[in-house]
């Protein structure tokens, strides 16, 4: 078993796609009207048949609680791996990405 699809909510569906692509430099796999809103997948350039990332919208008022929650507390929805953190957090602070805490050593894990 593998995991295809996984989901991040989002309050604005194509400030995201913009963000995650040219930001983050996913890059965009499906784009399909879906009534009001998009099914909109994301991809690794690296590995374009892998997971997909669905930008899904937080309409509903448990997808926005969810939201709301979760980053209240600080908790991570979703994590990403880059070869070199301190690289790619100067990357992002230089396109204007805020973070709450700087990368830190946590140690034990490998």
């Amino acid at each position: 078993m593998q995991i295809i699809v996984t989901s991040i909510f989002v309050q604005d569906q194509e400030k995201a796609l913009k963000f995650y692509t040219e930001t983050l430099g996913f890059v965009k796999k499906h784009d399909v009207p879906v009534g009001e809103f998009r099914w909109i997948a994301l991809v690794s350039p690296h590995d374009q048949d892998g997971t997909e990332l669905l930008l899904e919208p937080n309409n509903h008022p448990a997808a926005a609680e969810y939201q709301n929650k979760i980053f209240a507390e600080g908790i991570p929805a979703t994590m990403f791996g880059v070869a070199d953190v301190r690289e790619e957090y100067d990357r992002l602070i230089k396109h204007g990405v805020k973070f709450t805490v700087e990368p830190t050593e946590m140690g034990g894990v490998t």
